[in-house]
């Protein structure tokens, strides 16, 4: 875990001052390729959120989306500055962008990706020797990173203030959310989700329930910063938002977005207000979710929930207290919720006796998809810390194996070896063949909460326009139906896609003729993706993306 000191250098003269021109920056996450065994990565440490730790062992079922750096867009779209965003980068176009001699260079990682920071810095001193090097993201939590990483620089916390006061500008100036897709690539079996991917939304950052393995909630010290204040702000960005990309659909980037009871409702009145109907996929904890209202939930437009219930023992974890999980879940689904529910592997009280107790758990609450991370303490929770100073963490397990889906970064007494990975693919493997794929349970979702809407005597103009928009989902799931049945994992599944294909045609009446082509070419496209994932394997490399910000605004739109 712990290499050789870097030897410290003279601190970098701010060039641009003494000029006194506009600085120039670059931003950038690391290097790929991403998710493969090389001297720099793993490839259990993939780039896709979903098909690294939610839909991996579903094959060609498996949502894939490839998710930006947000994080440097947004510090690009608020300082005023000369500013390149460079990401999912190949080492040789970063060593190409530095020789372009930046005043600054940002390198954002996170822990599993330490080496490849090492590197990219190790590259600029080799490149541009004059430029400045800021260390920043996750990574930057790593204990003692400046004596390990050569730079000039870590920015730890919310990046926006740390770059505005580096740079000598206000750091309590407004925040301009940034235009961003929430993905560039969304597919399944293949078969590219059609339409613009959903707009990006950040609320703000943190979270005050400080569970003691978070690290979003520790990295900002258990406080919430609020970007989008109010209601009637989060509406008002929506709008402009929506209406430059062309979709009234959001991925909202906030670890509880309901928390905000205050905000989440006075967003509801302002969409009832103006008749203007955005849908959300959000992350919310349990509680968050009673406290709001289940039913509000479907007139607010959630599509999905991602809910942390970690564990069965509902003591551990204040969040869940009092919950009825599976009823939580089944209520959400009946209305048309998607639920990704998350769920820890080898707690400190897990033993091979009652671990399997805890997989059953989360497996039967029946949930749209099922996260499965092992219990990992990472720098800067108190997890971490706790782990530490009763020397159980493994001081010389390297840093890129620290992402949770392959071994524990500390040693757990029950759980020796190769015992951990084991059992995270016993339960992702159980989850798949109990519940179906995924998009097969997404498809269900959608189909129950249509029913429930169009069995009601009367529908006021909000609870119209969400039947309309289940209708749609409807439609644009059941396409993959068939394509489910043939690729089933087990005869269950393909019964059920069967059924519920027959189900949804009585529902919304029988395919047009547009509806016909779409399901061939998407059994075209599906069959493409078989051969491909035969003879590539099933990795997907992000291309690069390039963006340039002058004084805070792109050059273009995104």
């Amino acid at each position: 875990m712990i290499n050789k000191n870097v030897t410290p250098s003279p601190a970098r003269p701010q060039r641009w001052k003494a000029s006194g021109r506009t600085p120039r920056i670059l931003l950038c996450g690391v290097f790929g390729p991403y998710g493969v065994d090389d001297p720099f990565g793993r490839k259990e440490n993939n780039m896709e959120l979903y098909h690294n730790q939610v839909t991996r062992v579903q094959g060609p079922a498996s949502l894939r989306f490839h998710h930006r750096s947000f994080g440097l867009y947004f510090i690009a779209s608020n300082i005023n500055a000369d500013v390149t965003v460079l990401d999912f980068p190949s080492r040789r176009r970063f060593i190409r962008e530095i020789q372009k001699d930046y005043d600054v260079v940002g390198i954002s990682f996170i822990t599993p990706n330490y080496i490849k920071a090492r590197e990219m810095a190790r590259l600029v001193r080799a490149n541009a020797p004059g430029s400045i090097i800021v260390l920043g993201g996750h990574g930057a939590a790593i204990e003692g990173v400046e004596d390990l990483i050569e730079c000039d620089h870590v920015a730890r916390g919310e990046g926006i203030r740390w770059m505005r006061n580096f740079l000598g500008q206000d750091s309590s100036a407004p925040i301009v959310h940034p235009i961003l897709p929430c993905s560039e690539y969304e597919s399944i079996f293949g078969v590219p989700i059609p339409g613009p991917t959903p707009n990006v939304l950040v609320p703000g950052l943190g979270c005050v329930n400080a569970c003691n393995f978070c690290c979003t909630t520790h990295f900002f010290e258990k406080a919430y910063i609020s970007f989008l204040r109010t209601g009637e702000d989060v509406f008002r960005e929506c709008c402009r938002i929506a209406d430059a990309r062309g979709t009234n659909v959001f991925s909202v980037m906030d670890e509880n977005f309901l928390k905000d009871c205050t905000r989440a409702r006075a967003l509801l009145a302002e969409m009832e207000k103006h008749q203007r109907w955005f849908s959300f996929y959000i992350s919310s904890s349990a509680e968050a979710i009673s406290a709001f209202g289940i039913d509000n939930l479907i007139r607010l437009g959630v599509n999905m929930v991602w809910i942390g219930f970690e564990s069965q023992s509902a003591d551990e974890f204040a969040k869940n207290a009092g919950i009825n999980a599976a009823e939580l879940v089944r209520e959400l689904r009946d209305r048309g919720v998607s639920v990704l529910g998350s769920a820890i592997i080898c707690m400190e009280h897990h033993t091979p006796e009652n671990i399997g107790a805890d997989i059953d758990f989360v497996v039967g609450l029946g949930t749209d998809m099922m996260q499965f991370m092992l219990y990992t303490g990472m720098p800067v929770t108190p997890l971490y810390t706790d782990h530490k100073e009763r020397g159980l963490l493994k001081e010389d397990m390297p840093y890129e194996e620290w992402h949770g889906q392959n071994e524990l970064n500390w040693n757990h007494p029950a759980f020796p070896g190769d015992e951990p990975k084991r059992w995270l693919d016993l339960a992702f493997r159980r989850d798949y063949e109990a519940n179906s794929s995924s998009i097969y349970r997404m498809a269900e979702t959608a189909v129950r909460g249509y029913k429930r809407l169009a069995a009601m005597e009367s529908r006021d103009p909000c609870l119209e326009a969400r039947m309309q928009q289940l209708a749609l989902r409807v439609r644009l799931y059941s396409h993959l139906l068939p394509i489910i049945a043939c690729r089933a994992v087990n005869e269950k599944e393909r019964e059920r896609a069967l059924e519920l294909d027959i189900e949804q045609l009585k529902l919304l009446g029988p395919l047009t003729v547009r509806d016909r082509i779409t399901r061939l070419a998407a059994k075209a496209l599906a069959a493409r993706w078989d051969l491909r994932l035969r003879l590539f394997g099933d990795r997907i490399q992000p291309s690069t993306i390039v963006t340039h910000y002058h004084g805070g605004k792109p050059d273009k739109g995104l």
